[in-house]
């Protein structure tokens, strides 16, 4: 069955384009033709790829470590209603036999999933510690930090039966660079924090083929006029790939528009979401201790940050109206960016033909009017 939608205009890797109609069959696009110049009935008015999330936690109450068959599931509904078609489970720091439990529940469960549910697809799993140090540690419990062993990351990457695509790490452990030389041979992305590395440990971990940094300037040695920092690092390295939590509060609106002048065209917006996203204000726990949220913000006991309640929706909204970049970059960093940083813009990312129909209407707000997974509207 062949299905239409009909949009006042697109927005495709080469700009807006008017009057367009996108067939999608079997959940993929097919034609992208324009519309006749005397066309007002519309299905979309701003049709947009809809969005990948690539560092997630929890939400709506669940947690991706949690042992539980249904939390990936209630999950991925959560983050359809906010405008995301795919998204990566991301792990804490936690004992190592619940961390290998948490990657098979992950993996069983993306092979389990299909195309035929419109809620958000789990790409795969992110592993977000134990491979820290403890002076940007933020939420994560230092006492269970590891230290890199190459066979301890194979057992890990088995324990993921071929879902492991993202590795978190400090640079300035000890094996650090063996450990990112592995792992890309094995074909994964390592991201960089929760560290006290020195620009220069950061340049020399990208050299060993890193990727980019973990929520820039959050969990890191921040930019200094003679220390430059991990943070100097990112922003300076063509290389480097940076996530960003736009949400006002792990990092102010001007210091995202210094990220946006440097390396706009390698940012990529993240929530870092927990399970107190889409819940009030109360108690919630992250890496095995209590954690509180008040106005939407969670912080420890000690005050630190623990994740966000961040939609990334949301997130997009924020850098257009509190940041002041276009909305054609802002949906890029949560759309086509994410599929470069993954390597599946053959599938993901953008409007085109052979893509999935993932997609999503925005309002003149910049806010999810409807969302599309696989061409099936999402309710």
């Amino acid at each position: 069955m062949i299905q239409q939608i009909r949009a006042r205009r697109i927005l495709t890797e080469y700009g807006w384009r008017e009057k367009q109609a996108v067939q999608i069959s079997k959940g993929i696009v097919t034609h992208i033709r324009p519309l006749p110049i005397t066309e007002t009935q519309f299905d979309a008015e701003q049709l947009c790829p809809a969005y990948i999330d690539t560092h997630v936690h929890g939400g709506q109450g669940m947690d991706v470590m949690d042992d539980n068959p249904q939390a990936l599931g209630i999950i991925s509904a959560f983050k359809a209603q906010q405008g995301v078609a795919a998204w990566l489970a991301t792990t804490v720091t936690a004992p190592l036999p619940d961390i290998r439990r948490t990657l098979a529940r992950i993996a069983q469960y993306c092979q389990q999933q299909s195309n035929t549910n419109p809620v958000a697809e789990v790409l795969g799993c992110y592993l977000e510690g134990p491979y820290f140090t403890p002076q940007n540690k933020g939420a994560h419990s230092p006492e269970l930090f590891r230290e890199l062993q190459l066979n301890e990351l194979d057992t890990l990457i088995a324990d993921a039966q071929g879902t492991l695509k993202v590795i978190a790490l400090a640079p300035e452990k000890p094996d650090a660079l063996a450990a990112i030389r592995h792992l890309k041979n094995k074909g994964l992305n390592v991201m960089l924090g929760h560290s006290a590395a020195t620009y220069e440990q950061t340049l020399a971990a990208l050299d060993a083929g890193a990727d980019g940094l973990v929520h820039c300037f959050n969990g890191m040695t921040g930019l200094h006029h003679r220390n430059p920092g991990m943070v100097g690092a990112g922003l300076t390295d063509p290389r480097a790939w940076l996530e960003i939590i736009a949400d006002g509060h792990h990092v102010h609106p001007a210091v995202i528009q210094i990220i946006c002048q440097c390396a706009s065209h390698r940012a990529v917006l993240i929530t870092d979401a927990m399970r107190a996203a889409g819940q009030p204000d109360g108690i919630y726990d992250i890496c095995g201790h209590d954690v509180t949220m008040k106005g939407g913000i969670v912080r420890t006991t000690t005050g630190s940050l623990a994740g966000s309640s961040l939609a990334l929706n949301d997130a997009v909204s924020n850098m257009i109206t509190k940041v002041g970049i276009s909305p054609e970059t802002a949906i890029c960093m949560a759309s086509l960016h994410p599929a470069q940083l993954l390597g599946i813009t053959a599938t993901h990312g953008s409007i085109a033909r052979g893509k999935y129909a993932h997609f999503n209407d925005l309002n003149s707000s910049w806010g999810i009017a409807q969302t599309w997974i696989y061409g099936q509207p999402v309710h």
